[in-house]
């Protein structure tokens, strides 16, 4: 029972944090400019299927890689679009997105492979990569020695992404929109630019996020790839408290409550889908013990109208 805490265990949870990390920064940059997108799980599923679909057909797959980022991208757009240019509400038009990720790949994938559940095997995914340095130190070349490409990005975004918020005029002008887009006007920002800027990030990273999953970490795409994935790494934004550094702590935390779940099972008398809910069960706990706590955007889901 306690062999299963060992560096492998933490391992797998970093390899398992990377797509809530991606899709917890981009959430955090829509946020961050006023918007929220609650479509980010959709975007990683339809960034998934595409990722793999295009990679299969050409076979390679770091042009399925772009095809997701272009694919999510597109779909935040199309969330921007209701929620900013409409000013629809922002829950009802990333549901609806969500909605459509469950039906839409599953068409798609029925139309050009005969199945719905799932798009063929790939021959090539996202390589991994062995850091010659840190994979000759003990301990570190466990855990951080050899992992894919995508992982050392998503963690190398962390520190980026900080310094775009807090050391940029981009980051200070988009801060300011989702905290007083009054002022941010008066001042010459222009709202509604920054806020597709946010929601456009929020859906290529989102994308990236559903690419590993099926050409990274995965060699397919397959129904339900995600697995709540984008509300988990919604949660760990909220434990986060909207802070880079603090979010990537939340998204490990529940990658380490995912591994130990894969790991735990068949190990304890206990049902397989008990021992599954170990995860989500996390997410409501610590969902449960922040509200009211964590520091929102004082214009975050509140559409904005220019005065004239």
């Amino acid at each position: 029972m306690w062999d299963i805490f060992d560096l492998e265990l933490i391992t797998s949870g970093i390899r398992l944090s990377t797509p809530l990390i991606l899709a917890a920064l981009g959430g955090m940059f829509s946020e961050r400019a006023g918007v929220v997108n609650i479509a980010l799980d959709g975007i990683m599923i339809f960034g998934a299927f595409t990722g793999a679909a295009i990679a299969y057909e050409t076979g390679n797959p770091w042009i399925g890689l772009l095809a997701s980022l272009f694919v999510g991208g597109l779909i935040a757009h199309v969330h921007g679009i209701a929620s900013i240019r409409y000013r629809a509400d922002q829950i009802v038009s990333g549901t609806a997105i969500n909605l459509l990720a469950i039906g839409v790949p599953a068409m798609l994938a029925s139309a050009f492979y005969d199945t719905t559940s799932s798009t063929p095997n790939l021959k090539l995914t996202i390589p991994t990569l062995e850091l010659p340095v840190l994979s000759q130190i003990p301990i570190l070349d466990v855990l951080v020695g050899k992992h894919s490409f995508l992982v050392y990005f998503a963690f190398l975004l962390v520190p980026v992404s900080w310094f775009v918020l807090y050391k940029t005029s981009f980051g200070l002008r988009l801060r300011s929109v989702g905290e007083n887009p009054e002022a941010a006007d008066t001042a010459g920002v222009n709202v509604y630019l920054m806020r597709y800027y946010g929601v456009w990030i929020s859906g290529l990273l989102a994308g990236l996020g559903g690419a590993f999953l099926s050409i990274a970490h995965g060699s397919a795409y397959v129904r339900n790839i995600s697995a709540g994935r984008g509300f988990i790494a919604l949660a760990a934004l909220i434990f986060g408290r909207y802070n880079p550094g603090l979010t990537m702590v939340g998204c490990l935390m529940f990658g380490i409550a995912d591994a130990f779940q894969i790991r735990i099972q068949g190990v304890i008398e206990i049902p397989v889908q008990f021992v599954q809910m170990f995860p989500y069960l996390l997410t409501m706990i610590v969902l449960a013990g922040l509200i009211g706590k964590s520091q929102v955007p004082a214009a975050d889901g509140i559409p904005y109208t220019q005065s004239k």
